[in-house]
């Protein structure tokens, strides 16, 4: 069996990782010039499912390295106002494993035959039943499968299934990250908090690794080369819906709403690294119709894409690697065929994949009340 995985982020490289493990050949096609043309390397929660399969998704000998490299998440979820006052609470604390995207991110890459500069221009079925899919600057592929694992902004989507488009929520946010230092000892009560003044809500979640990526690698897995990269605070502002940004950059953003805020608060976002701050907006992507079984699927942001505040998306896109890995080995071995185990596979997608999209719209007010979830 060959598989083309279309899109190199977290879910199309795991499930790449885990048919690799299974001797399934798989190949990745990335649009981006290189593996490393944008930066991806904010903190994330994974929880018991997310964390579990990525875990099954790699080989066995890097699961101590893994181990290494991530910190167990705070339970506590308070809310504050700018002076860091505890006024409220945002119910039960969020529990799980923190990772850092970029890290995690090398390390699925490590072995991978990854084509860079691959943007999909289309794919035909082929009568014998396989597909070939079509790139910009570089030769067809053919595969048995044909997984679409590229995003928000799917090409693969955009042909397999054209009338499931993205829906932009009117809600922006900056997110952007800080060197941790001694200086922020003062900030520990809002890691995992919503500081809330002025019509805005700033995020922060601090990344301790239990020790430095790079070093990890360098004792546990020689084969893996993890980015020189040591503790930091995430932070994240959601902006009023719409509201004017005034053409400032990301950091100016924020700050310009942080007049007369806490002085170690606007201490954290003057000293971000501008090259790892950016603004995003909120969109989503809500499973629609499913599509004519065939060698073509989704998998990730492509068919289900959520909003960060439900801490879900990258979670939902690792269980659907796994899940889609394991009916692929049952396939290559025989067990069943393999649009059965395709079949089988959008059919749990769909439905928990819509459950993480709606799950996350629900919990968008808490921070952006004027958001439109329709």
């Amino acid at each position: 069996m060959r598989v083309s995985v279309v899109g190199a982020g977290l879910g199309g490289l795991a499930l790449a990782q885990g048919l690799r493990g299974a001797g399934i050949q798989a190949d990745v096609f990335e649009r981006d010039p290189g593996v490393v043309a944008r930066f991806q390397g904010y903190r994330l929660v994974l929880n018991p499912t997310g964390f579990q399969a990525v875990r099954d998704c790699m080989p066995a000998r890097w699961h101590p390295l893994l181990d290494e490299i991530v910190m167990d998440a705070s339970a506590e979820q308070s809310v504050l106002d700018p002076q860091l006052n505890e006024i409220g609470r945002l119910g039960a604390g969020r529990t799980g494993i923190v990772a850092d995207r970029q890290v995690l991110r090398h390390l699925l890459l490590t072995g991978l035959t990854v084509h860079t500069d691959a943007a999909l221009t289309g794919y035909d079925v082929l009568p014998d039943g396989g597909v070939r899919a079509r790139f910009a600057h570089r030769d067809p592929a053919t595969a048995d499968l044909l997984v679409g694992a590229d995003g928000i902004a799917s090409a693969v989507r955009g042909v397999l299934s054209p009338r499931t488009t993205p829906t932009d929520t009117g809600v922006r946010f900056v997110i952007g990250r800080t060197p941790l230092t001694d200086e922020f000892a003062g900030l520990s009560q809002a890691y995992g908090s919503k500081i809330t003044g002025d019509g805005v809500s700033l995020l922060l979640g601090a990344m301790r690794f239990r020790t430095p990526p790079k070093q990890a690698a360098e004792q546990l897995a020689p084969d893996v080369t993890l980015p020189d990269i040591g503790d930091y605070v995430r932070w994240a502002m959601i902006l009023p819906r719409n509201g004017s940004l005034e053409d400032l950059a990301a950091q100016d953003a924020v700050l310009s709403r942080m007049e007369g805020w806490h002085p170690e608060l606007r201490t954290l976002i003057e000293q971000a690294d501008p090259d790892h701050s950016t603004l995003l907006s909120i969109r989503v992507v809500k499973p629609g119709e499913r599509w004519a079984s065939g060698p073509v699927t989704l998998l990730g942001d492509a068919v289900h894409a959520t909003s960060p505040t439900g801490g879900n998306g990258a979670n939902t896109a690792l269980r659907d690697a796994d899940l889609l890995r394991r009916r692929l080995i049952e396939a290559d071995e025989g067990r069943r065929d393999l649009l059965d185990a395709v079949d089988d596979y959008e059919r749990q997608m769909f439905e928990y994949g819509a459950e993480a999209v709606r799950s996350s719209l629900e919990k968008l007010p808490a921070f952006a009340p004027e958001a439109e979830l329709s």
